[in-house]
């Protein structure tokens, strides 16, 4: 996935969480009216002298910046295409654009997710995240004059764990539109051209909303603090958040992420300030109902932080990776049967998190389902998002091959 959200995660009746990409919204329960953001807003929930000062250069207008190198790929490999001729071919623009990037034969461009790049480094290093390759690819569609819509994906957020931190990973696509000037063909004219980077997407199925470039921008600083935060790098992780919160302080996951930073530094009344403020404008969103639960809690006050645990149950009645618990205590007490049922609950609701694939593999090694092994762990391979997980998984079905053969019947 693309976009982070971080979640404090205590082991007690729930599991809480940061954000960092999308809001989440529940039909049903009541909705706060929009409340624009002023300067007066923002000063009570910024307090730079509580942290070391940044050696990292934060600088909005280099995270969707083309190089020089950048210019010297695309038009070697697409000839005018940044010029005003027509290019006479039977596939447009954006589909040579798609060539040049992902074809294995040219760019040969991966995906990974373990940190997110602006759209340089994403090109310097052959590789990125949804968010990453997306930016990446709308830099080049600005340089031939391709119109481009960012797209935030609906009911694709998926959840995973990093040290004591759980991370909400939304997602983001692009889609590309025609030049007027460009040659068409009768009867291939689709009017925009949707590009997805996460495997197994199935995009005919997408729920999107537009998005700009502001909060795409924002949403690559707010990236880079759940990162650095993960990392343990609480003072670099103020900064990023604190610069996507200003930037665009429509996203309120950032300021969420803000507020998980301050509890992680100890200044939980800042963390208890920043949760309030978000929920005062969405008051569904779990991860900062969660995680001003958690702040009540650590500050004595009991009785509101069980107030809202009541009202997440609710919301969340069976929060994430509550079955995946259930399943790695039954693998512990040697319950196999019962470990694959529960990894399947997970999966049923997270198709493509490479470790409940990977743990439903383990859970059917106890069973001796070797070919179901063999198939979790392709999987568990496949849904991977980093370059080092795909190595782990490729690893251990390879140790694995032995142990997946039928065992033999002597006669």
């Amino acid at each position: 996935m693309g976009t982070i959200q971080v979640v404090h995660s205590v082991r007690q009746a729930l599991m809480l969480g940061a954000t960092m990409l999308s809001a989440l919204a529940f039909t049903g329960c009541a909705t706060a009216p929009e409340v624009p953001v002023t300067s007066a807003d923002t000063a009570p929930l910024i307090h730079d002298e509580l942290f070391a000062p940044s050696r990292d250069v934060i600088d909005p207008e280099r995270v969707m910046a083309i190089t020089p190198k950048m210019r010297e790929f695309i038009r070697a490999r697409i000839p005018n295409a940044t010029g005003s001729a027509l290019v006479m071919d039977t596939r447009d623009l954006r589909h040579l654009l798609l060539d040049a990037l992902y074809n294995r034969n040219e760019l040969q461009l991966e995906y990974d997710a373990e940190t997110t790049r602006t759209a340089a480094e994403a090109f310097d290093a052959k590789a990125g995240n949804c968010l990453s390759l997306a930016m990446m690819t709308a830099v080049f569609a600005r340089e031939m004059g391709l119109p481009f819509v960012f797209r935030q994906i609906y009911d694709e957020e998926q959840w995973s764990r990093v040290g004591d931190l759980q991370v909400v990973s939304g997602h983001v696509n692009i889609a590309l539109g025609r030049r007027r000037t460009d040659f068409r063909v009768v009867g291939n004219d689709e009017p925009s051209l949707v590009v997805d980077f996460l495997p197994g997407a199935q995009i005919q199925r997408q729920r999107a909303m537009p998005v700009d470039e502001r909060m795409i921008v924002a949403m690559y600083m707010n990236n880079r603090a759940a990162e650095l935060m993960a990392q343990a790098q609480i003072d670099r992780a103020y900064w990023w958040a604190r610069a996507a919160w200003l930037h665009d302080p429509r996203l309120l996951t950032a300021l969420n992420t803000l507020g998980v930073i301050y509890r992680r530094h100890g200044d939980t009344a800042l963390a208890e300030r920043a949760f309030r403020f978000v929920l005062a404008r969405e008051p569904a969103n779990v991860q900062s109902m969660a995680n001003l639960a958690q702040a009540l809690r650590l500050q004595g006050q009991l009785a509101e932080a069980q107030k809202y645990e009541a009202q997440l149950a609710l919301l969340q009645p069976y929060p994430p990776f509550k079955f995946f618990d259930l399943g790695i205590a039954a693998m512990k007490a040697g319950e196999y049967a019962k470990a694959r049922d529960l990894f399947a609950k997970e999966i049923d609701r997270s198709a493509y998190y490479h470790e409940f694939h990977f743990w439903m593999a383990l859970a059917n090694v106890g069973l001796g389902k070797w070919d179901v092994v063999r198939t979790e762990l392709a999987k568990a391979e496949e849904y991977s998002v980093t370059a080092p997980q795909r190595q782990l998984y490729a690893a251990k079905l390879e140790s694995l091959k032995a142990k997946m053969q039928p065992a033999k019947v002597m006669r």
